[in-house]
């Protein structure tokens, strides 16, 4: 069964992301094992932290390694990848041995997918994720899924999902199994 790590870009408890990958993961039900990865702890990216390696990189890159697909459920800050998240990659890029900077990264040749639950700068967020992730040498599973927060979730906290982007999820999550 493949095994999908969920990575929330936003990082608030309740927020409207964490709610689209828990609809992704209803539709992943008895046909993959899921998980979320706490990266929470992870710090600032420096290369004064990279040796000996942190607990808290260690235990992300051990959840990465289990994983057979990657899907980010990103937010839009600023029309940009959320700083957490591209802080989570940075690390992740990194090559496993640093004698050999070149050398495999635990990313290398994951799949990846992405789906974006924003206000707006969904196509801009995608096309910085469709260059990124190559980038750092993952395998990108499209289709990628998208959707807007419904106006009243800002009011009750609850995201609702129009038909069309269920109807683009279900395909996403077909392209994830098949991947």
């Amino acid at each position: 069964m493949k095994k999908v790590l969920f990575v929330v870009g936003s990082l608030r408890q309740g927020s409207f992301n964490h709610q689209f990958a828990q609809i992704a993961e209803e539709k992943l039900n008895g046909k993959a094992e899921v998980a979320y990865l706490d990266y929470s702890k992870v710090p600032v990216f420096s290369q004064d932290l990279e040796t000996p390696v942190l607990p808290e990189v260690q235990a992300i890159r051990d959840a990465v390694a289990k994983a057979d697909v990657i899907w980010f459920v990103s937010p839009a800050y600023n029309y940009g990848i959320p700083g957490p998240v591209k802080n989570l990659v940075d690390w992740l890029s990194r090559a496993l041995d640093l004698s050999d900077p070149k050398g495999p990264s635990i990313l290398q040749d994951k799949k990846t997918t992405v789906s974006i639950v924003a206000n707006g700068g969904h196509d801009r967020v995608a096309d910085d994720y469709r260059f990124l992730l190559p980038f750092v040498r993952t395998s990108v599973v499209e289709p990628f899924t998208t959707s807007t927060i419904n106006g009243s979730a800002w009011a009750d906290g609850k995201l609702v999902l129009e038909e069309s982007v269920l109807a683009d999820l279900d395909k996403q999550v077909e392209a994830v199994l098949n991947a």
